[in-house]
């Protein structure tokens, strides 16, 4: 469980290292010279990126705090721009086969009607509920982070229905099974009761992903499957949010634990979610919980990590961010920004498992879009922008120019009813969600 948070916080400084618990979790950061060589080999220009310098201002480490994605794998290999495009994984985007499909959550057929009742959270107010994201804004989105590609919605193309076995199962209030129709096909989807109780019911990953294939149209680059249902991969798991089969080029994300109705059950931040997940005092109160009382404490041969106080003048993009998530009443916010929070998070997961339908592998050069994750706690501290090393990547697949992806992730920021919310989630033009 994450350290509780004071319900106020002035962000005072700002750690832009990786977290003392880094070193200890074995982590090692590649160095400044190995993240200029990820993009280094990128020919000056093409697509309109140049070289960035590695300001950390601009892109702060990955925070690497206990629990974290890299503080478990702290080995992850770093793929860089030149890894990527020689990669014999990455399906090339060629003129036949380069629209991403978005395919909205499946219907639910009158025989398996219960199953409207598994995609709302047990014990809540019926009154008091977050409305949930448009499958229009999420697409939007995706062409705005993907822009250069044909970005499209499918709709109505599945159907949840009963999946009846030759031998008759014993009743229960969870079925073992229910099918996802497709057109012309039915696919078993292994279902269970919800192991904390929050949802009724739960329903496979790996099988709603072999689905999925089946539902890829030949023009199809790659789709991704939204679900409003919880999710599960392994008996083992608690719940899961999205998996890609970026080798299949088909990806499936559940809004269901991105709920912020859920946040306080679940320990999600909301006071030192990103970017004020890069507030000194949150990342050494982290770092402090994870300690033993009696452990001595070990010194950093990095030394502390590096810090700086925001000025009055936001003079960078972290900055920039952190002083307009401080203008948001986090503690209280509208139904409009709960809407945007949850919108955000959706976003974010979906842009990452895509990212992974391009080839791109988990990134441990910078605090990214493309980061592993953990938890859904780990999840809300992470940014939505892409780094150098990843955004070459994406450049390079969709034919976009940086200044192009970067004007039409604006365009999406400013639309009626998302300019209204943009703050909540706001960032340097082209930094991801806004």
């Amino acid at each position: 469980m994450p350290p509780v948070s004071p319900p106020i916080c002035t962000h005072a400084a700002l750690c832009l290292e990786s977290s003392p618990y880094a070193e200890e979790a074995g982590f090692q950061r590649p160095t400044q010279a190995q993240r200029l060589a990820a993009t280094s080999k990128v020919t000056p220009g093409i697509n309109g990126t140049e070289l960035r310098v590695d300001d950390i201002q601009e892109f702060p480490a990955p925070l690497v705090l206990p629990g974290d994605d890299l503080a478990e794998d702290s080995d992850c290999p770093a793929q860089s721009f030149q890894a990527w495009l020689k990669g014999k994984h990455r399906n090339a985007v060629i003129r036949r086969r380069r629209t991403v499909y978005v395919v909205t959550a499946p219907q639910i057929d009158t025989d398996v009607e219960f199953m409207k009742s598994w995609t709302r959270p047990r014990g809540g107010s019926q009154t008091a509920q977050t409305q949930s994201p448009a499958p229009d804004d999420i697409r939007d989105y995706m062409s705005a982070f993907y822009h250069g590609l044909p970005v499209e919605t499918l709709s109505a193309m599945s159907i949840f229905v009963e999946w009846t076995e030759k031998k008759k199962a014993p009743a229960k209030s969870v079925p073992q099974y229910v099918g996802l129709q497709t057109s012309g096909d039915c696919t078993r989807i292994r279902a269970r009761p919800s192991p904390d109780g929050i949802y009724g019911g739960q329903l496979n990953l790996g099988d709603l992903l072999d689905a999925a294939i089946r539902m890829l149209p030949s023009d199809a680059y790659a789709l991704i499957l939204l679900v409003d249902h919880d999710l599960y991969e392994d008996e083992e798991d608690g719940f899961v949010c999205g998996r890609a089969y970026g080798g299949s080029r088909v990806a499936v994300v559940s809004s269901a634990r991105y709920n912020p109705d859920l946040d306080e059950y679940q320990d999600i931040e909301r006071i030192h979610a990103w970017p004020a997940s890069h507030c000194q005092d949150y990342v050494s109160m982290c770092c402090e919980e994870s300690r033993p009382k009696a452990k001595a404490r070990k010194t950093s041969k990095a030394g502390k990590p590096q810090a700086k106080k925001p000025g009055a003048l936001t003079s960078s993009p972290i900055e920039a961010a952190l002083a307009a998530y401080k203008s948001v009443p986090i503690t209280k916010l509208s139904p409009s920004l709960l809407r945007a929070l949850w919108l955000g998070r959706i976003c974010r997961t979906a842009s990452h498992e895509l990212g992974h339908c391009f080839g791109i592998a988990h990134c441990p050069y910078y605090a990214c879009s493309m980061q592993g994750t953990a938890s859904i706690c780990e999840d809300a501290r992470q940014p939505p922008y892409l780094c150098p090393v990843d955004l070459a990547k994406v450049l390079c697949a969709t034919s976009a120019t940086e200044s192009e992806r970067y004007h039409a992730l604006l365009s999406f920021c400013e639309r009626p009813g998302i300019s209204q919310r943009r703050s909540l989630r706001h960032s340097r033009p082209g930094s991801g969600l806004a």
